[in-house]
């Protein structure tokens, strides 16, 4: 008889599981371990907005919705959305998802023939890779750099074009380098994007979070709103990653194409999150300011923490994360982050785990507090200087 495993999809068993979660997993079977490694808010989603669905679900609001969302929510989403210079309409461009991720699926299913490309600029956050793969399209990875602070140049970008390439994803800012796109990189893109036909997929979850320059969206550069699909949602920004509450802002022909996936695999996001995020959007500026530049006070602690231990490291100018070079140490990404989790109780995630850029670097995330901050950075400090010394 077959044997069960060789009977499943082929596709699915060739996916690598997530590199982030085995080093989360390690951590939580450990005692007194320091983690930086999940991309997620210490905070708690604020009062006002939690109540706000407590209220809803005592008003009895526990049944499906129209399948792109609540009318009231996407209105909400079309007005924040204009702070970036960016025009939706609610009733026909702006879908609600469960979360980003959703988000990413949908979009990647529908623009994608089997064997098309997708340009992923690398390193890169984990899911993307695997979308392409699970919607047909074959993944080409266009390599970033430190010199070039991680970010997508049009050099880059160009030598990874070719005549069967169909969709560019952005991320940025950058999971998991913090790298952000100035004004002229976005550009660039945009250029090379209505010159060389391709569509855009830009994640912009983590918007809000950068620090020292305004964020801006791709789609926002004339000619680009009609080849890009906006991914966002209110999990960094609002700390709200449990309730699942994401969104697509794209043309009117493209979203009624999204819209079809969506309704036969998903209906509709959850009734309870989006009556939150309407309370988190309409009233949650105070907070979210107040995260941001909580994170920005992390965000220079911890760059600070790793060059005094001797690790280059770019200065991260967005999301919560710092992504340092661990070269000098002579172990190799993973060897490195297995060693801190055992030896320095500091859960890391080894930088290849985001491609193969990532090599030599590690992702730590600073969205926990100052002070596990700095009980991590003297935990590294030691496990470093207790290296061997000529890997030190």
């Amino acid at each position: 008889m077959t044997e069960l495993i060789d009977r499943l999809s082929k596709t699915v068993r060739d996916l690598p599981p997530s590199g982030i979660r085995r080093f989360f997993d390690l951590a939580s079977q450990m005692h007194d371990v320091i983690s930086l490694g999940v991309g997620e808010p210490d905070f708690v989603t604020p009062w006002h907005v939690r109540e706000a669905s407590i209220y809803a679900l005592e008003r009895g609001y526990t049944s499906y919705t129209a399948n792109s969302g609540l009318i009231e929510l996407r209105r909400e989403i079309s007005r924040y959305l204009r702070k970036f210079e960016l025009d939706y309409d609610p009733e026909t461009e702006i879908l609600v998802t469960v979360g980003g991720s959703e988000a990413i699926d949908l979009s990647l299913r529908t623009l994608l023939e089997p064997g098309e490309e997708v340009l992923i600029p690398e390193p890169t956050y984990v899911s993307y890779r695997p979308c392409a793969v699970l919607a047909g399209g074959t993944p080409v990875m266009v390599p970033t750099v430190m010199k070039d602070d991680f970010r997508l140049t049009r050099e880059a970008l160009l030598s990874a074009l070719t005549p069967n390439s169909k969709v560019l994803v952005m991320s940025y800012p950058n999971n998991p380098t913090g790298a952000v796109m100035g004004p002229e990189d976005v550009k660039d893109v945009a250029d090379l994007a209505i010159s060389r036909d391709f569509f855009v997929v830009t994640d912009e979850i983590y918007a809000e979070l950068s620090y020292g320059q305004a964020h801006v969206s791709v789609a926002a550069i004339p000619g680009m709103k009609e080849r890009t699909i906006l991914v966002s949602g209110l999990s960094k920004a609002y700390a709200m990653t449990g309730w699942r509450v994401g969104y697509v802002a794209a043309p009117r022909e493209i979203m009624q194409e999204l819209i079809k996936i969506h309704q036969y695999t998903i209906l509709c996001a959850p009734v309870m999150g989006q009556m939150a995020a309407i309370e988190a959007l309409r009233n949650g500026d105070v907070e979210r300011e107040r995260m941001v530049e909580s994170y920005n006070e992390r965000r220079r602690l911890m760059v600070n923490g790793f060059k005094r231990i001797g690790f280059d490291c770019h200065e991260p100018k967005g999301a919560f994360y710092a992504f340092p070079s661990i070269v000098s140490t002579g172990l190799s990404s993973e060897q490195f982050a297995e060693g801190l989790l055992k030896d320095g109780k500091v859960a890391v995630v080894p930088g290849h785990v985001f491609g193969e850029s990532g090599e030599g670097f590690i992702r730590a995330s600073y969205a926990t507090s100052v002070e596990q901050i700095e009980r991590a950075l003297e935990r590294m400090d030691r496990f470093v200087h207790h290296l061997q010394p000529q890997k030190v």
